[in-house]
């Protein structure tokens, strides 16, 4: 039984903008992009072993959702997994046919907090911060030069919250 968390995030044109440090009275100079194309990232983690998953989409949709869960539960093989999910309203519709080794389990609603994938997202938005990308071809090499740079350490640390491995150790020694 594996233990794995999900959501989305969605990465586009627009700067995303961080702050600068200048010195006292001095105006930051930032260049900044306003284009508003942008994909989503569906992904996974797995916060014991620091596996994680990722798809491209170009919007969040029950239909790409279920793509999406049909390749995680390919490449779950014979495995089950607990999914934690939070309450999108692509994620609860009756349209999804949910596979069989994939057991969603539902966030509380408005507690992104306690989804471990947000940090996996900050930090994966944290490599593009500042930086401004004339196409989506630009950003998507940025984007897989940083997955192909992230281990799975440092997945485990991003996203090894502490009440959940003691819910998976007490599960686990029952």
């Amino acid at each position: 039984m594996r233990y794995l968390c999900q959501d989305e995030s969605r990465v586009g044109l627009k700067t995303e903008t961080k702050r600068v440090v200048t010195t006292r009275g001095v105006q930051p100079v930032v260049r900044v992009a306003w284009k508003r194309q942008s994909f989503w990232l569906y992904g996974v983690v797995e916060p014991m072993s620091g596996w994680y998953f990722c798809l491209e989409y170009p919007k969040l949709c029950t239909q790409h959702f279920q793509e999406f869960l049909d390749a995680v539960s390919s490449q779950l093989g014979e495995d089950i997994a607990l999914l934690q999910i939070d309450q999108a309203a692509a994620h609860l519709s009756d349209e999804l046919k949910w596979p069989e080794n994939i057991i969603p389990i539902c966030q509380p609603p408005y507690c992104p907090q306690l989804n471990p994938i947000e940090r996996f997202w900050l930090f994966v938005k944290s490599h593009i911060k500042g930086q401004v990308f004339h196409t989506q071809y630009e950003l998507r090499d940025r984007l897989n030069d940083t997955f192909s740079q992230i281990t799975s350490e440092r997945v485990m640390s991003l996203t090894s919250y502490d009440f959940i491995l003691e819910a998976l150790f007490y599960a686990a020694s029952l």
